[in-house]
C-alpha cells in the first residue's frame, strides 16, 4: 500500500515541477514593467515602469494607442495570476518532497 500512495505523490510532484517550469516561462514571455500614464501641463504621456536593480526606472513611451494600453493591462493581469499560481504551487512542491522523503534524509 505505501508503494502505491509514493508513486501517486512522485508522480504529482513530477506533475507539479512541469507545471512550475511552465509558469516561469510563461512569465518570463510576458512583457516587462507596467504602463503608468501622466498628466504633465494637461497633455497625457505614457511611461513604462519597471525596476532596474534597486531603483525604479521610467521609459516613456509618449502618446500610446489602445492596443498597447490593453496588452499592458493583460499582461499585468496575467503576471499576476501566474505568481500566485506559482506560489502555490512552490508550496505544493515543498510538501510533496518532504512527504514523499519522509524520516529519510535528503
Amino acid at each position: 500500500m505505501r508503494g502505491v500512495i509514493k508513486g501517486v505523490l512522485a508522480e504529482e510532484l513530477e506533475n507539479s515541477l512541469r507545471m512550475q517550469k511552465d509558469y516561469e516561462s510563461a512569465l518570463h514571455k510576458l512583457p516587462q514593467g507596467c504602463l503608468v500614464r501622466k498628466s504633465i501641463h494637461g497633455h497625457e504621456y505614457y511611461y513604462i515602469v519597471k525596476r532596474q536593480g534597486k531603483h525604479i526606472g521610467y521609459l516613456y513611451q509618449g502618446k500610446s494607442s489602445p492596443d498597447d494600453i490593453k496588452k499592458y493591462k493583460e499582461a499585468k493581469d496575467l503576471r499576476a495570476k501566474y505568481r500566485n499560481a506559482l506560489s502555490k504551487l512552490k508550496k505544493q512542491i515543498k510538501f510533496l518532497k518532504g512527504a514523499l522523503r519522509g524520516k529519510e534524509p535528503i
